[in-house]
């Protein structure tokens, strides 16, 4: 079952975070509010779903967890990346795509 839930949690981040947040404690025992996940679900998912792995077995992290948070912020820095470039993309081929109404 960890096999298949880290599985979801490589394809689909959003989901798996949204999945443990709905059916574990996890999530409310790292973040005091409903706000900072929610607003890790929209914008850095792999960031969110890595500190809620480093910090919830353990409480305040070490060097490694800080390094394995920094990696999943170039993740999501990376996501972010692609989408802006293939936009641009898409404008360049298509230029009524890029065009606002």
């Amino acid at each position: 079952m960890g096999c298949l839930f880290a599985m979801l949690a490589v394809f689909a981040p959003r989901l798996a975070l949204f999945f443990l947040w709905i059916f574990t404690p996890i999530v409310n025992a790292v973040f005091n509010s409903w706000f900072w996940p929610l607003l890790g679900i929209i914008f850095a998912p792999f960031t969110t779903l890595m500190y809620v792995f480093v910090v919830a077995p353990l409480g305040p992290t070490n060097f490694w967890g800080w390094l394995c948070i920094i990696l999943a912020v170039l993740v999501d820095a990376r996501n972010w990346y692609d989408v802006y470039h293939n936009r641009s993309a898409t404008a360049a081929v298509f230029p009524a795509a890029g065009a606002t109404q």
